[in-house]
């Protein structure tokens, strides 16, 4: 319960620093380079991380990708949640599965809404949003890369 009112408080905190820094609305993005733009999280209590790639093109978000590598380097992909390879526990591996399709869902709809601050947490994926609203804004701190 206290890890998720952290990560809500997070969230609400960059969402509030990318309004005041004016990088999550459309009107703003306009005003944004062409090019690609990276940006990675902190880790979470378990040491993943996130990590985005945002294509700007005509002072639009043309693409993202989102992906959260687990401690160990790998990327949580369609094995994430499997033991050695294997579904030992399949309510863990849905709640796993559930964060990987939260990662692609994020990154659409931030191609679709343009801003950060309207892309909706997922149930169940709250520290991947937490972790990808963190990626994104560390992506349009600074230059692309």
């Amino acid at each position: 319960m206290v890890r998720n009112m952290k990560i809500v408080g997070v969230a609400l905190l960059i969402a509030a620093a990318l309004s005041l820094c004016g990088c999550g609305t459309s009107s703003d993005a306009a005003s944004l380079e062409d090019g690609v733009y990276t940006g990675v999280s902190g880790e979470d209590d378990d040491g993943a991380y996130g990590e985005v790639s945002i294509t700007v093109e005509d002072g639009a978000i043309t693409a993202c990708s989102f992906v959260t590598w687990q401690k160990d380097g790998s990327v949580k992909d369609e094995d994430y949640g499997k033991v050695n390879g294997e579904i030992s526990n399949r309510d863990f591996y849905d709640k796993a599965q559930l964060a990987v399709r939260a990662m692609k869902q994020y990154a659409d709809e931030l191609v679709e809404t343009q801003a950060p601050e309207s892309v909706d947490a997922v149930s169940g994926a709250t520290i991947a949003h937490g972790q990808f609203l963190e990626a994104v804004a560390d992506a349009f701190s600074g230059d692309k890369r």
